[in-house]
């Protein structure tokens, strides 16, 4: 029978050894109670020195830096100066744009107690270069007339325009270009002609109710329908007539072109429609002037100017 205290044969053999202990000694394991803080000792003191802790020395420890690339931030110290005078700068040119402000507005009330009226460009709509308010402006019972005289400043825009594209077909067909030259003329001098003589003193003279503005929208709006007249005829006297639209020009030209007489002949009948409507808008305007006792006012402007003159 073995022995009571004979190792066991199944249990693996001791192979770990301690590196730091003595030579004489490596190849026995030590036991549990020979191990005090990170040393080994043996059953026998007297035969083996203590081990040394094998654990590193810590580093010792680095300031903290708060600053990740360790890099110094330069604040200007004039940065405070160049805010406030900026400030300064925004301060003044409000304080210029209140002054103006002010100016513009003491201007406006000035004008409206002296009675000047500001009118402001409405017209058209989509590129204003007139004020035109019929309806807010010219009292109920004359904007029908003032329509109706409207109408008759478009529609000489419209008989000009045809005009030109009709001499323009037959100076293309070899008819010369001083005849386009004239039609180009008579558009540019006509329209705003138009709008400043006649039609904006009839404006005025219906808001206003003013005799003189009947006096220079008569003298003007006569000059306009016999130019209308002169239109519709077109009398071979400058260039043959064949600047104007007119019947004479009409037939003249239908013999040779066929189309560019019709062209013509078209020309024709809106000068003899725009010769009608100024015509019913002149018997209108002059019967409201008779019956409203502009004439007598009229009058005794006219005498009034005259005795100022001979003073």
């Amino acid at each position: 029978m073995a022995g009571r205290y004979d190792s066991n044969p199944f249990a693996e053999e001791e192979t770990e050894v301690n590196p730091f202990s003595d030579p004489a000694v490596r190849g026995k394991a030590p036991s549990p109670s020979s191990y005090s803080g990170g040393a080994f000792y043996t059953t026998n003191p007297g035969s083996v020195a203590p081990a040394t802790n094998s654990r590193l020395k810590p580093l010792n420890p680095e300031p903290a830096d708060y600053n990740y690339f360790g890099a110094t931030v330069d604040i200007p110290l004039d940065a405070s100066t160049d805010l406030k005078k900026k400030e300064k700068e925004l301060q003044a040119k409000e304080a210029e744009l209140r002054r103006r402000e002010q100016e513009v507005r003491r201007k406006e009330e000035a004008a409206a107690r002296a009675g000047i009226v500001i009118e402001e460009k409405n017209w058209p709509p989509f590129f204003p270069i007139i004020h035109h308010d019929i309806t807010n402006e010219i009292p109920v019972h004359l904007q029908r007339m003032q329509y109706v005289a409207f109408s008759s400043l478009l529609g000489l825009v419209a008989c000009l325009s045809w005009n030109i594209i009709a001499v323009t077909a037959a100076w293309i067909k070899g008819e010369g270009v001083k005849i386009w030259f004239l039609s180009l003329i008579y558009f540019i001098a006509g329209v705003p002609g138009a709008y400043v003589l006649w039609y904006r003193p009839l404006y005025r003279a219906f808001r206003k109710d003013s005799a003189l503005n009947f006096g220079w929208f008569f003298m003007f709006y006569i000059i306009h329908i016999g130019f209308c007249i002169l239109a519709a005829v077109a009398p071979p006297i400058v260039f043959k007539g064949k600047s104007l639209t007119g019947i004479l020009s009409a037939i003249d030209v239908i013999g040779d072109h066929t189309l560019i007489g019709i062209f013509y002949f078209i020309g024709f009948g809106f000068f003899c429609l725009e010769t009608l409507v100024s015509i019913w808008v002149l018997q209108q305007v002059y019967m409201y002037f008779r019956g409203s006792g502009q004439a007598a006012e009229m009058k005794r402007e006219a005498a009034r100017g005259a005795v100022r003159s001979a003073f």
